[in-house]
């Protein structure tokens, strides 16, 4: 396991918070598990920001984020981040914002390090089926992926 800064729970899963002493390095979806109290003032914020989340869906989150990704990434991770909550636009459709192509965009999204603060579920497939979710095509993840639409009432 991961050497987690923090790990809160969700309904029905956890959630997983690497940082470092400025910025967040990494944020996971886990199989429900114990609570582990945050070790790091930043890692306190980033509990306090995503109970926020968890108690209004709106919220909007202000962490320090440690660069990441290709540079692509990063286009797809701003196109996906600038998608308002209880919206979803499909791959085809960031892909075209951006120029590219939407398996491109799908591999970018799967690779995101910042789930929820860079909200990569809002992102779905041309039918408005989930598509993948971190690179998952079923199980725990793509349930997560249900729940976390359902939250933001999409």
């Amino acid at each position: 396991m991961k050497p987690y800064a923090a790990i809160l729970s969700a309904p029905g899963f956890s959630i997983g918070i690497e940082c470092n002493a400025d910025e967040i390095t990494g944020i996971d979806y886990l199989e429900l598990q114990s609570e582990v109290a945050p070790t790091t003032p930043l890692a306190q914020e980033a509990v306090r920001q995503l109970h926020a989340w968890l108690k209004d869906p709106r919220f909007e989150f202000g962490l320090p984020l440690a660069p990441a990704g290709t540079h692509f990434q990063r286009r797809v991770w701003n196109a996906v981040a600038a998608i308002p909550p209880g919206r979803t636009m499909s791959y085809g459709e960031v892909a075209s914002a951006i120029h590219s192509g939407p398996r491109a965009v799908g591999n970018a999204c799967g690779a995101n390090p910042y789930p929820v603060v860079v909200p990569c579920h809002r992102v779905v497939a041309a039918n408005q089926g989930l598509g993948g979710f971190a690179r998952q095509r079923g199980g725990f993840l793509l349930d997560v992926k249900r729940w976390l639409l359902q939250h933001e009432r999409i």
